[in-house]
Order: C-alpha cells, then structure tokens, then sequence
C-alpha cells in the first residue's frame, strides 16, 4: 500500500505540479509514460509500479522501454531524445542490480535512464530523480491513506489529466470550416470566369476583374485590395493555393471559429495585396496573402498556448513558413512583399478578434493600434507622390498629354531599378521613338525583352525600331514574338505582313 501511494504521488507531482501530459496509461494502470517536450532534461518519463526480483528482467524491460523511446522519438521527429524510467517497487531485485541502472541505456540516439525506488531507498531515489530531472521532488508520506484514499488520490490526478486534455481539444472544436468551403467555391468560379472570358494568364482580362493593378489603384479603384484573393494565375496556380487553404483555412476556422476567420482571412488578404501594392509595381492576383494570413494566425495561437503548439503543429508551421519565404527570396516573379504582409496582417488580426473565450483586451488593443498604424503609413507610403508606383502612373499620364520632356524626367532616375519596374523602360523607349532617338529605344527594348520576354507590346515596339534602322530580319523575329505571346491584336499581324512584303523584295 505504501509504495501504491508513491506512485501516484509521483505521477501526481509530474501531471498536476509539472504539467507533465499522459502518453500511455496500462489497462491495470500500474504503468504510465507522461510527456512534457518542453522540459528540456526530461521530456519522456515512465513511472512503472511493479514489485522486483530478478536483475535480469529489470534489464530485459528497460531495453522494452528503450524501444518506445525510440518510437517515441520518430513520432516526434526528433535527433535525439532522454527519458527518464521510474521503477517504484517493494523491495529491489534480490542479486546484484545497481550496475544496471548506473549508466543510461543508449539505442539509436535515444538514452533512457533507470531508477529503482524501493522502501529502503525513498530519499534516496528521489534525491536522483530530482537531480536528473532538475526540478525537485518533495513527496509527504501519507501511510494513513486507506483504499478509498488511494482511489481518491489516482482520480484526482487521471482527472487533472483528462481536464487538461478536454480544454485543448476545445480550442480545436470552434466552428466548421463553411468560410473555408466558401473560398474554396469562389476560387473555382471564378478561375472558370476568367478562363472562359480572356484567360486568367491574360493581364487585360485579369485586370478587368479586379486583380492588384497599382495605377488603377492610384485611380482610385480602392477594392482591388481585396479582389485579387479570388482570382489566380494559371490552373498550377490556383491548385497549389487552394490545396493550401482546404490544409490552413480548415484548421484555422475551427480554431477561431467562423466570423473570427472570416476577419482575419480579408484582413490578411488586404494587407498582403496592400504590401504588394507599395512594394512591386507588378500585376498580381492570388490568395496567397491570405493563406500566409492563416500562418500567421496560427502562430498567434503559438504566442498564446506555446506548449500545446510545439505539440501539436509548431515546428511543422515554422518549416513551412520558412520554405515558402525561402522560395520567394530565391525564385523570380513570386510576390514575396504580398506573402509577408499577409502573415503580419493574419497575425493582427488574429490580436484583434483573439481565440474564443479568450477575454484579453490589452492584447486586443494593442493589436488593433498595431494593424492601424502599419495600414496609414503604408497607404501613406503606396499613395505617396515620390513612391516609384506613384511616379510611373504620373509619366503615364504625361505620355498621354504628350508632355514627353516632364515624363523623360520622372522616369530617368528609376531606370537603375529596371529590373523592379520593368515598365520604366518601356515608357522610356516610347518617349526615345517620339523624340526621334531611335538608337536609345533600340537599345531600352532590347534590355526589357530580356527582362521580360512575355512583354509583347515591347516585342512590337522592338519591330518598329528595327525596321526604322533597316534590320527586316530582326523586325520580322521581334513581330512574330509578339504575335506568339498574343495573336488577337491586328495591328501585329499587319506589321508582319508589310515586314514579310519588305523581306520578299
């Protein structure tokens, strides 16, 4: 009876006191192993109630527990991983034992130490475990305990336990994903719109419906913040984004539940378009802003329950953030401005509108000042006369006045930043052409085809400039570029057919 009560005093100290968590439970509950990841020296503990006898067998079921610690650490995807086994028993083995307990059992990266506790070395042992574990363990002994104190003792631990277990799934149990599903629809919808009306690799079409086009923008056209979230760029496109949201959407959206999710998905998407928006000058469209929202509030949850995310999905988000941010320094024409303002923006949001039944209203706050200032001086920054988005829609509009010295001005010093704003280029080939500097417009459509080789407009303008120098055979190879990338504009195909007329004679 003694040694019963120590066992479950020893379990209660772990479980209740440490916030150790109950891996295994025997059906005769005589043996349980209880796991805490973030107790660095003693992640994995087996408490183990048997009465010994021979040495061998203690050795034979230490290399049985060392096997689940193995198991243990490839569920975990871990390096390398300690735990600690507690034999609590009447007596210690009758032969000599202590030699197999001195040093921990080593199996593939794994050590398991060993510690027999037994009525003649109480303190002793639990001396060690305090040692070993690094948290000290003081345990009354309680002889006067009968079984209805013993049994009163083991539930109010198994209890403790399955409370704690019942509160952390709760937080997973707030909502069916029916925003998620609705996205997941108006994805698809409007894929097909865009590919039965132009193409959704076509920029026309995809700036007709909404996607982020900064000198519409600069217009005034301020939902375009919003509706690139639906819209994508090629089945590849569309599939890998809405793989990823049925994954993140699905889990965030039961964690916050349905309006909360709703709020943090069109914030984070506002926020990603709006970083895009101040930062690349590029027409983009996408969910990827929002579904980096949905990282961003998972790692709030990280921020908020920081044991059970390093559990569950921690290390798994954090890899995965880091690849795809990696991707996007690494690979050219990914939106990386839009993915980074997205997981900032899902994280505020998610400050704002918290996890349900979470009344933290400094952290609310605080979240709400943060996201306000980040938006005005970014929409202050975007909106902002000197910003290089802002410039070019200006140039663009002096071309049209024919105001071809004012836009020649503004254009000239971000010619260093070409490979940015290609389009800078372009404009100022146009304005080389008009002011009869044809060597220049050669030499700028030469470097922006190389840029960008899908720039058609530049192929056709590299075409009149070619044939301007008397170079049919270059003209008739930069026109038929052109008519590759878009075969619908006539002016295009009649150029060719004078440049094939010129070759001819």
């Amino acid at each position: 009876m003694k040694q019963d009560i120590l066992f479950w005093q020893l379990i209660q100290h772990f479980v209740v006191m440490k916030e150790y968590r109950i891996l295994h439970i025997s059906p005769d509950q005589n043996e349980l192993w209880l796991e805490n990841l973030t107790h660095k020296k003693a992640p994995i503990i087996r408490i183990y109630r048997h009465d010994l006898d021979w040495s061998t067998w203690l050795q034979r079921d230490i290399e049985n527990a060392s096997r689940h610690v193995v198991n243990f650490k490839q569920q975990l995807r871990k390096r390398r991983l300690q735990a600690f086994n507690i034999y609590v028993s009447s007596y210690p083995p009758v032969d000599d034992w202590e030699f197999r307990v001195e040093e921990p059992f080593v199996s593939e990266k794994t050590e398991i130490h060993s510690i027999v506790l037994h009525e003649g070395n109480t303190q002793k042992a639990l001396n060690r475990i305090s040692h070993v574990t690094g948290d000290e363990v003081t345990i009354k002994e309680q002889d006067a305990l009968d079984d209805l104190g013993l049994y009163h003792l083991k539930q109010s631990v198994l209890n403790t336990s399955s409370q704690r277990d019942k509160k952390e799934r709760s937080l997973f149990q707030h909502g069916k994903p029916l925003f998620t599903y609705f996205f997941i629809f108006l994805h698809l919808l409007m894929f097909y719109i865009l590919e039965t009306n132009g193409g959704s690799q076509d920029p026309e079409t995809l700036v007709k419906y909404g996607a982020k086009y900064n000198p519409a923008i600069l217009e005034g056209e301020w939902w375009r913040f919003f509706t690139p979230i639906v819209l994508h760029i090629g089945f590849l496109h569309l599939l890998l984004n809405t793989m990823a949201i049925f994954y993140l959407g699905t889990a965030v959206e039961r964690i916050y539940g349905n309006v909360r999710f709703l709020a943090i998905y069109l914030f984070a998407g506002f926020a990603g378009s709006l970083a895009s928006f101040v930062f690349t000058s590029s027409l983009s469209a996408g969910a990827s802003g929002a579904i980096f929202g949905c990282f961003g509030a998972l790692l709030f949850v990280g921020i908020t329950h920081p044991k059970l995310f390093f559990r569950t999905m921690g290390t798994n988000i954090l890899v995965l953030i880091g690849i795809n941010l990696a991707i996007g320094f690494t690979i050219p024409g990914i939106d990386n401005a839009g993915h980074i303002g997205g997981l900032i923006g899902g994280f505020l949001a998610s400050a704002i509108v918290h996890l349900p039944n979470h009344q933290k209203f400094i952290q609310r706050i605080f979240g709400l000042a943060a996201a306000s200032v980040l938006t005005f001086f970014l929409l202050q920054e975007g909106y902002n006369a000197e910003n290089p988005t802002a410039l070019i829609k200006q140039a663009e509009t002096l071309i049209q006045q024919e105001e071809y010295e004012g836009a020649f001005n503004l254009l000239i010093d971000l010619e260093e930043k070409e490979e940015e704003f290609p389009e800078v280029l372009f404009y100022l080939s146009y304005i080389d052409i008009q002011e009869g500097n044809i060597e220049n417009a050669k030499n700028r459509l030469e470097r922006l085809t190389t840029l960008q080789p899908s720039f058609h407009e530049a192929h056709y303008n590299l075409a009149l400039v070619y044939l301007e120098l008397d170079d049919a055979e270059k003209a008739s190879s930069s026109i038929n570029k052109a008519i590759e990338l878009d075969s619908t504009v006539e002016a295009y195909t009649s150029l060719r057919t004078e440049i094939d007329g010129l070759i001819e004679e």
